[in-house]
């Protein structure tokens, strides 16, 4: 599955801001919970609009802008 569709950007939506399938769910938001300790099923438990899927597309994101890839996303 190619996750990082599942990442959209549009100026309409957080401000053009790279959210989830988008929804107002800003992919920094999802890399702050992580960060902060949250497991991936204590975030889906707690916002069941996400999916799996969607975090592991958020981790798969931030790794393609740190190894400097070029990342084309659909509006």
């Amino acid at each position: 599955m190619n996750y990082i569709e599942r990442i959209t950007i549009n100026p309409e939506v957080c401000h053009g801001k790279p959210c989830i399938r988008n929804m107002r769910w800003p992919v920094e938001v999802v890399l702050d919970m992580l960060s902060s300790g949250m497991s991936i099923l204590e975030i889906l438990d707690d916002h069941q609009e996400l999916e799996k899927e969607d975090i592991i597309a958020c981790l798969n994101y931030a790794k393609l802008l740190m190894t400097g890839n070029i990342i084309t996303i659909a509006a």
